[in-house]
């Protein structure tokens, strides 16, 4: 009997010390506050249900830390991001990706390394597809992106941008548009690796959360076709524009116009740009609209009610085109969302957003509610 007692009492000072170390773990990562350079460490759940996936469960982390300590060297935060996620209905979702900065900022590190078995609904090609012509297609991807650039100058940096991927298709039953489909070219999928030059402006006083400042990113992919694939030959251009504005100590407001287009005689499905997403023309189904190329803008004002809780809210427009952009095809989307800083001194948030797109004639406008790491730009 007393050994039981002795047994009893130790398993209940156990269970307790445990419970409080999940307690200071989790005060550590979301409420206390940290004015050094230390590292730091937080857990995002995943709890999300869809149509085609059913219900997704999973988890992602943000390991943030500093290459340089020393204040007076202004060095950004660097992170490393790991992201898991299994569905009810056998699909799956793994990567990890770096952003590093070296001390001084003197150079700037990205890589990415991602696997996705995931199904989708393909709407068509262009920048008026109908939610009524949707096919389920099965997508399993492999992506690898790296990217170097090194201080040449105040603010300017050059560097390159590679990497490599393969996607394949399976659609069930074939006969919707994605098999049909005239415009699908390479619907079977394909592999590729590229390289390409890349240029960056960048005042920003900070690249978690920017309070004023601009970031001009420019890059060039010099594309291949790789396996089965090896004929293929292209080139992706992108331009991203960010500027950010001060009005007060807790009102900063800020623009973010975006450009990507395909290059080359070819157009394989699944390198052609897409509009919608949780950083930008949040509300669209990613990929409802995609062709070769696209060009969107926003401007969001955000709001820091308090060091740990700010909202924002957002109004943008976007489109995609097989050449010429126009204003008159333009679509709207808008919304708000919330800010919750689990490290105020990395401007580090987790963040909820809502947006609202399109009304189509016939369908239900298009809306969408997201939650993420990071402000959305």
């Amino acid at each position: 009997m007393k050994k039981l007692f002795v047994l009893s009492l130790t398993l209940f000072c156990f269970q307790q010390s445990q419970a409080q170390g999940i307690q200071k773990f989790i005060k550590k990562m979301y409420f206390d506050k940290d004015s050094t350079k230390h590292s730091s460490f937080v857990v995002l759940p995943i709890v999300t249900s869809a149509p085609e996936t059913g219900l997704e469960v999973g988890g992602a982390g943000l390991y943030s830390f500093y290459s340089d300590t020393i204040t007076a060297n202004h060095t950004r935060v660097s992170n490393i991001y790991p992201y898991v996620s299994v569905t009810t209905k056998g699909q799956s979702h793994f990567s990890v990706s770096t952003d590093h900065w070296s001390p001084k900022n003197l150079y700037h590190y990205t890589a990415s390394v991602s696997y996705i078995n995931y199904p989708f609904n393909f709407y068509g090609i262009g920048n008026n597809t109908r939610k009524a012509d949707a096919d389920h297609v099965d997508e399993k991807r492999f992506k690898l992106d790296l990217s170097d650039a090194k201080l040449v100058t105040k603010n300017l940096y050059a560097g390159f941008v590679a990497g490599a991927y393969h996607y394949s298709y399976f659609d069930t039953p074939p006969t919707g548009i994605f098999i049909t489909g005239p415009q699908i070219e390479d619907r079977d999928g394909g592999g590729g690796i590229y390289i390409g030059p890349s240029l960056v402006l960048d005042n920003r006083d900070n690249n978690t959360y920017t309070t004023k400042g601009l970031i001009i990113n420019a890059y060039y992919k010099l594309m291949k076709g790789v396996f089965s694939n090896n004929g293929y030959t292209g080139g992706f251009f992108g331009i991203e524009y960010s500027q950010f504005f001060k009005l007060n100590s807790n009102l900063i407001l800020g623009l973010d116009i975006q450009e990507q287009s395909l290059t080359g005689g070819s157009s394989p499905f699944y390198l052609l740009p897409s509009l919608g997403s949780d950083e930008m023309m949040r509300g669209y189904y990613n990929g409802r609209y995609r062709d070769r190329n696209f060009i969107a803008g926003q401007t969001e004002l955000r709001y820091r009610i308090s060091d740990r809780i700010g909202i924002v809210g957002f109004v943008g427009a976007g489109e995609v085109a097989h050449g010429k952009f126009s204003v008159s095809t333009l679509k709207p989307n808008y919304g708000g969302g919330l800010r919750y800083f689990f490290d105020t001194e990395k401007g580090l948030s987790i963040r909820a957003d809502y947006g609202i797109g399109q009304k189509v004639a016939g369908e239900q406008r298009q809306s969408g509610f997201y939650i993420g790491l990071g402000q959305a730009f």
